[in-house]
Parts: structure tokens; C-alpha cells; sequence
């Protein structure tokens, strides 16, 4: 029968063990849920960052359409709801050079809409600047205590 002769080392290597599996699970995104954490399978998750999980799983970009408009990046995003009742939502660009890095960070403003049950709507943005590579478009709810009756 063999003994252990080190009881401390293999315990502090199993939790470090556990601890290194534990943080593999970590979402990418620093800022809110980004969707393809949750919806690997649209193809559009890349572009698309929600505030809660449960909102995640209610809408997805159903198409992305762009061109260039006097050099600036035009985008129209289709935004479905797979949720049955209507949601009442904001939405913000954020734009990214080609290294990543944001460009006019909070200088977007968060636009209110309606997305009714089931439904697919388009946003649409022009990009602020020359220099922009890429996008996402960042949702969250509305909470209910700024819904106007």
C-alpha cells in the first residue's frame, strides 16, 4: 500500500486543479451577456450584447446588411424576438476599430423600442467615423418603472 508523503501538495494541486476548470467557463464578454455564450447556433451572436440571460435567450439578429455611405459604415440589423409577448427594450451601437479598440465609447445614446411578440424589426446606424471595422448592438429592458401609461 502506498502512502502520501506530502498530504499539503496534493490538495493544494487538486484545488488548483479544480480552480483552473472552474474559470474555462467564464464568458468572453466583460460587459453584460454576449449572446453567443448563450446561442452558439445564430449567426449573428457575435454582433449582438445583452444585459440578463433571460433576454439572451428571447432575441437574436436574424440578418445583418451594411454598406459604405460617403466612407462611413451604414448598418440595418433585423432584430427578432422568439418571445411570445411584447418587450419593451433599448438599444446602442458600439463601434470598433480595426484592433478592437472603441471608438467615441458612450457617446451613442440608448434608443427605446417596442418589440412585439414574435416579431422582427430592423435598427439600423451609421457609424460615427471612417476608422470603424466593426459593431454590436447592445439591448437591454426597459425597466417597468419608466414604462409610460
Amino acid at each position: 500500500m502506498s502512502s502520501i508523503k506530502n498530504p499539503p501538495l496534493l490538495l493544494l494541486l487538486l484545488l488548483s486543479l479544480f480552480f483552473i476548470s472552474a474559470c474555462k467557463n467564464v464568458p468572453l464578454v466583460t460587459s453584460g451577456i454576449g449572446s453567443e455564450q448563450l446561442a452558439s447556433e445564430q449567426k449573428y451572436s457575435k454582433h449582438l450584447q445583452v444585459d440578463n440571460k433571460k433576454l439572451a435567450n428571447q432575441i437574436h439578429i436574424s440578418d445583418i446588411k451594411s454598406r459604405k455611405q460617403h466612407d462611413l459604415l451604414q448598418v440595418n440589423l433585423s432584430l427578432t424576438s422568439t418571445y411570445k409577448k411584447s418587450l419593451q427594450l433599448q438599444y446602442q451601437f458600439q463601434w470598433f476599430d480595426q484592433d478592437g479598440f472603441v471608438i467615441e465609447a458612450g457617446k451613442s445614446p440608448w434608443i427605446p423600442f417596442e418589440l412585439h411578440g414574435m416579431q422582427t424589426q430592423t435598427v439600423a446606424s451609421l457609424a460615427p467615423t471612417p476608422h470603424v471595422a466593426t459593431f454590436s448592438l447592445y439591448v437591454r429592458k426597459v425597466p417597468e418603472k419608466f414604462f409610460k401609461y
